[in-house]
């Protein structure tokens, strides 16, 4: 009598997952891309920015023609000074207020499944942060392209370095843009409270509406305080083909020196949130 020997299969136990390895760069790449597509999805949005910069330009221009020759600027010269301060006002009105898409964001819950994934939190401030840079250099394109049968000259070499100091300024503004939503979330109206109570001075102190040399001195004075007067004084020299002007260097350390605050505030708050 023969008796069967049982033999047990041999167990296999699954082959573990490839570790996935995360680059930060490629975070930051993802977040930009996403925030991106509804832009190209949608362009006329980037038209829809330039409104009030063009009401600016076809209404406050020709105001300056007969105001600033006791500044010393001819009639001939206001395009030159006015169109690189409508560039500047383009970028602060632009991504002064991209935090309220991070707003609504928070209201229909993006922005928490955001956090939850396996991305950083600072690439995705950063990613958001960089996207800020094609539309504004679509923007300022268009208003360039616009302006030229009117008179405007831009120097290429010029125009091109000012559109990219404009970009590095887009990254700080639309960083503390991001921020600001952040701190109040729970508070949405405070967000456009804030904006609304530091966008009119920056903007009048930086001289892009009227010469401040005619102003009071403390007016002056506090110009000096503010980035975004030497970020006009720097693309008014670098459209008119000045490259080597001091206000150059001047306006370059203000667009970086905003861009670093705005990205340290950024991350930190995005960093230290809870919800």
């Amino acid at each position: 009598m023969s008796t069967a020997t049982l033999t047990t299969p041999p167990v296999t136990t699954p082959a573990a997952a490839p570790a996935v390895h995360r680059s930060w760069f490629g975070d930051v790449w993802l977040v930009m891309t996403r925030e991106l597509r509804p832009v190209v999805r949608e362009p006329f949005s980037v038209v829809f920015g330039l409104v009030q910069p063009l009401v600016f330009l076809a209404l406050f221009g020709p105001l300056l023609v007969g105001s600033v020759g006791e500044s010393g600027l001819s009639g001939a010269d206001v395009w030159q000074w006015f169109v690189p301060s409508i560039l500047v006002m383009t970028t602060l009105f632009g991504t002064s207020t991209t935090g309220s898409n991070l707003q609504y964001e928070m209201q229909t819950g993006a922005h928490e499944r955001m956090l939850v994934t396996p991305l950083s939190r600072s690439s995705q401030l950063v990613g958001r942060s960089l996207k800020e840079m094609v539309p504004l250099t679509a923007q300022a394109v268009i208003v360039v392209l616009v302006m030229l049968p009117f008179g405007f000259r831009a120097d290429p070499v010029g125009g091109v370095l000012g559109i990219a100091m404009l970009a590095v300024l887009g990254i700080g503004i639309g960083s503390l843009s991001y921020a600001l939503a952040i701190a109040v979330r729970k508070q949405e109206w405070m967000f456009w409270v804030v904006q609304q109570t530091f966008l009119f001075p920056l903007l009048i102190l930086s001289g892009m509406l009227l010469p401040l040399e005619s102003g009071p001195q403390w007016m002056r004075v506090a110009s000096a305080f503010d980035p975004l007067r030497w970020v006009v004084d720097a693309e008014r020299a670098l459209f008119a083909g000045d490259l080597g002007a001091a206000a150059v260097g001047w306006g370059w350390v203000a667009a970086a020196a905003t861009a670093v605050v705005g990205l340290v505030v950024g991350v930190r708050t995005i960093v230290r949130s809870t919800d």
